[in-house]
């Protein structure tokens, strides 16, 4: 059974702290409280799911700085910021930094429930989305050297004659390992191997290895 999904709620302020968590608690989650981002990085675990409700003005890392490194550690967390009238700025920066909205400290407690209720469902679709990259990538592990030579052609569009030729094998041998690629990826067609080399961020002829790090876009015009 998973784990419950929780609220990381930031603040240096006890008092705030405790009224955010308050409106956690009443939406049935647990609420669990850190008086800085530092504390927070340093004992949260990668492996839990839920969100973060954070000030975006605290001493040391800032809500900005902690929407950063959270990206940086490719950790699946929405974050929610808070803020006074006078961090609008940091706000939005923050929001373009990737946090998922941002409520002015005076705001009414029902916005803040509705924002991680929001926050909570995007987090569903982030870990599912995780989930399908990861097994498929699992997939593309279990094949071998010569069955991902034969996965990077396929890609490409070329057909086993070609394939062949390349690769200085038989073109039974060729089918083979093509058959092969399919039924490991659990591929009934090209279009669906396609879909799941691209969620796995893999595409095109290039070495398996570089593709891993293409940007999506860049992957998407090249197999355009």
């Amino acid at each position: 059974m998973e784990d419950p999904k929780v609220v990381y709620v930031l603040d240096d302020d006890a008092e705030a702290r405790a009224s955010l968590a308050t409106v956690v608690q009443s939406l049935g989650y647990p609420a669990v409280e850190f008086d800085s981002a530092e504390s927070f990085l340093e004992q949260f675990d990668p492996a839990s799911r839920g969100c973060v409700v954070s000030d975006v003005h605290m001493g040391g890392i800032s809500g900005v700085e902690l929407v950063q490194r959270l990206q940086e550690r490719d950790l699946n967390l929405p974050v929610i910021v808070v803020t006074g009238f006078a961090d609008i700025r940091l706000a939005v920066s923050a929001m373009q930094s990737g946090a998922i909205t941002f409520l002015e400290k005076v705001g009414r407690p029902g916005e803040i429930a509705e924002a991680i209720q929001m926050a909570m469902a995007q987090e569903e679709v982030r870990h599912q989305e995780v989930a399908e990259r990861d097994s498929y990538r699992q997939r593309i592990e279990s094949l071998s050297a010569d069955e991902r030579e034969v996965l990077v052609r396929v890609l490409d569009g070329k057909p086993n004659k070609v394939i062949k030729k390349e690769l200085d094998i038989g073109l039974r041998t060729a089918e083979l390992r093509r058959a092969n690629v399919m039924r490991k990826m659990g591929a009934r067609s090209l279009a669906e191997l396609v879909r799941m080399t691209l969620v796995a961020g893999i595409m095109t002829a290039a070495p398996i290895p570089e593709m891993c790090e293409m940007p999506v876009q860049q992957q998407q015009a090249r197999a355009s």
